[in-house]
């Protein structure tokens, strides 16, 4: 999957994250993270999107995510969603998706 343009997802709202995905052609995956429980949870909500990410194909990207206490299903599902819409993607598989999971 190619990211074609910058996208935005989700809110600033209790139980939430909002994600910001940019192009990049660093050649890798750049998380920027803010997150009150960053100490706690900053690895596993950064692995979360990276995953999410490389599961999509996705090798080169800049990520800002401002997370409000989400669960990992609302990083991932977030995260497929931005994937989506800054790559102009308008189908999705969930077929796919829903197998990471299983």
């Amino acid at each position: 999957m190619e990211i074609k343009k910058s996208a935005v997802v989700g809110t600033l709202e209790s139980s939430d994250i909002m994600i910001t995905l940019n192009p990049s052609d660093a050649g890798r995956i750049d998380i920027q993270l803010e997150s009150s429980v960053e100490k706690q949870f900053g690895a596993q909500i950064r692995r979360v999107i990276e995953d999410t990410l490389t599961r999509l194909g996705i090798q080169s990207a800049q990520v800002v995510a401002v997370d409000k206490g989400a669960l990992d299903c609302t990083i991932q599902a977030r995260t497929i969603t931005v994937a989506h819409r800054a790559a102009e993607l308008s189908e999705y598989n969930w077929k796919e998706i829903d197998s990471w999971n299983a």
